[in-house]
């Protein structure tokens, strides 16, 4: 019960009956010689390789975590050897361009990897995690030597990566980052400064970590514009090591065995990527593509927590449940018998399959933007990736916690205690919360940034699409294009609001109230999607989409309701 299985059947079907993936990946030229049967055999060997090789070292890597002697670090028995068998068997590069060393995948592929990934083992995956986004920013940004040195390794997975932002009196405002880059006759910089929070600074799963470190040069401006992106490897090309030293990890609530350390550079010998001054542009390639991840994070650790209840639960005898009148039961009922047991595991596989739909769309997206011939399907899918981003980031996240919380109540004290395994994934899920921009960064990002800043026009372009995209015959077809028309309304008085003196306060307060009416509108409609695609006998689909409507939805309107009496003018 305590090991995550990836169950293939069910992303399946999102893929090829909701979503038609392979159709659509069809149309990328890029992609010409990927079809269903090698996405399923991708996928198929990705299920035995987490079921195997990543899940089973989940206890002991919470058990064990991660040790820190003497600025060197030590990964939980088992770890290196499930990554270096990763990063060889090209698990680290199924979308690394081929001339990078890698596959060449489609992205939706590492999408439903990186998912079962984190259900299995949320520690072990933060190790490599962020290897896409650097490889995208040292492809993108770096200089022709930099590519040279370090793109096929990183986009292999050979060498692992950082991303050094976050200092100890600068969170989420990098503006007050005051790391220094003194450049040197060679061409070269050298950093001094501190970091924390920094996931994998200092491990021994791989040969070298490359870190990309945010720093500010003596002569730049204050604020984010000041700030210039640097890469900072652990070893250099002729072996010697660099001036960055681990001085500590953190003790912390879940992921124990990934090690969140405390970095100091002591003039360190880096190069800059990307142009002076514009570090965070060369910065957020990294950053969008690690807020996906996280979303997935969310997802993942969702799933391992209802399967876990969910297993129990069809175990456990307690008590007779109730039931309707004429029907008799035991004097002890499984517990999958009791209504709100019932209720708590329907509602959270709602979420799981509502926002795997909304997550692997995205995952399409990333391709179609890229690669698609026509340039109003490249802008479309561009539109949907910059408005659902902060969406997933946050929705699936909090979902991740609240919803494992819940799935630990079907085991009643069991739950409180190790031995199953489910409070784990309480802890473990709370961090993606927080990180890679806070939730409540990702809904004021939404409503200000994304939404607000063209007058909705972004946004009424999407939900034009997907209300188009609707099937006559889909149920609920109606109630979701209320929804999106009521997320309209409210959209056009939040553009309201923003004229008044009051405006961006008044914004900040309701922003989290509009990205959670944002994210039930896009859950509906995934779960429209669902619904047309799913045989009406099979219980599998029914019990979840009954849960959505009765418990999940009626959650739009009080958001709606909370919104509204709260910009009104005083």
């Amino acid at each position: 019960m305590n090991h995550y299985q990836p169950r293939l059947a069910d992303v399946r079907f999102i893929l090829e009956n909701v979503l038609h993936a392979p159709q659509r990946i069809a149309e990328l030229p890029a992609f010409a010689e990927v079809d269903a049967d090698l996405m399923n055999q991708v996928l198929e060997e990705a299920g035995k390789f987490v079921a195997d090789q990543i899940a089973p070292l989940n206890r002991v890597g919470d058990e064990v975590g991660a040790q820190f002697n003497q600025g060197q670090v030590t990964l939980p028995p088992g770890f290196k050897e499930a990554y270096q068998s990763f990063w060889q068997s090209g698990w680290a590069s199924l979308t690394t361009a081929t001339e990078d060393g890698g596959q060449a995948l489609p992205a939706v592929l590492e999408s439903v990897l990186y998912e079962w990934l984190s259900a299995a083992n949320q520690g072990w995956t933060m190790a490599p995690g962020l290897l896409h986004g650097a490889y995208e920013c040292i492809k993108h940004h770096a200089s022709d030597a930099l590519k040279a040195q370090y793109l096929t390794q990183v986009g292999t997975g050979e060498w692992l990566a950082t991303m050094c932002l976050t200092e100890p009196h600068a969170g989420s405002d990098l503006g007050l980052v005051r790391t220094k880059a003194v450049p040197q006759t060679d061409g070269s910089y050298r950093i001094n400064g501190t970091k924390i929070f920094i996931s994998g600074g200092e491990h021994d799963l791989s040969d070298n970590i490359v870190h990309l470190v945010l720093a500010r040069l003596p002569d730049a401006p204050a604020g984010p514009k000041g700030l210039s992106l640097f890469l900072c490897p652990k070893f250099y090309a002729d072996g010697t090591r660099s001036a960055v030293h681990c001085e500590r990890i953190e003790e912390k609530m879940g992921i124990h065995a990934s090690p969140t350390c405390v970095m100091r550079f002591d003039d360190a010998q880096a190069w800059l990527i990307g142009e002076v001054g514009r570090g965070l542009n060369a910065m957020f390639v990294m950053m969008n593509a690690a807020r996906l991840h996280v979303a997935l994070q969310g997802v993942g650790l969702l799933d391992a927590a209802w399967q876990k209840a969910d297993a129990y639960a069809h175990e456990r005898r307690q008590m007779r449940a109730p039931k309707p009148v004429g029907v008799k039961g035991d004097a002890t009922d499984l517990i999958i018998e009791h209504p709100a047991m019932r209720r708590i595991l329907d509602t959270q596989r709602a979420w799981v399959d509502g926002s795997r739909v909304l997550a692997y769309q995205t995952g399409l997206a990333l391709d179609v933007a890229k690669h698609h011939p026509q340039a109003s399907q490249r802008e479309s899918a561009q539109r949907w990736c910059a408005l659902i981003t902060p969406i997933l980031k946050a929705a699936c996240t909090e979902q991740g916690f609240h919803g494992a919380s819940d799935c630990l109540q079907v085991f009643g004290g069991h739950g409180y205690v190790s031995e199953w395994g489910i409070e784990q994934n309480v802890r473990d899920a709370r961090i993606a919360m927080i990180y890679e921009g806070t939730n409540e960064i990702q809904a004021i990002d939404l409503l200000m940034r994304k939404v607000l800043a063209d007058g909705g026009a972004a946004l009424q372009a999407m939900l034009d699409e997907l209300s188009t995209s609707l099937q006559a015959q889909a149920p609920h077809e109606a109630q979701v294009l209320q929804m999106f028309e009521q997320l309209r309304a409210i959209t056009q008085e939040a553009l309201q609001v923003q004229t008044r003196a009051d405006g961006n306060v008044t914004l900040s307060w309701i922003a989290g109230d509009y990205l959670r009416m944002a994210t039930l509108a896009l859950l509906a409609w995934a779960w429209t999607r669902i619904d047309a695609a799913a045989p009406t006998d099979l219980a599998r689909w029914q019990a979840p989409a009954q849960a959505l409507r009765a418990w999940v939805l009626p959650e739009f309107e009080m958001r709606l309701n909370m919104i509204r009496a709260h910009i009104k003018p005083t």
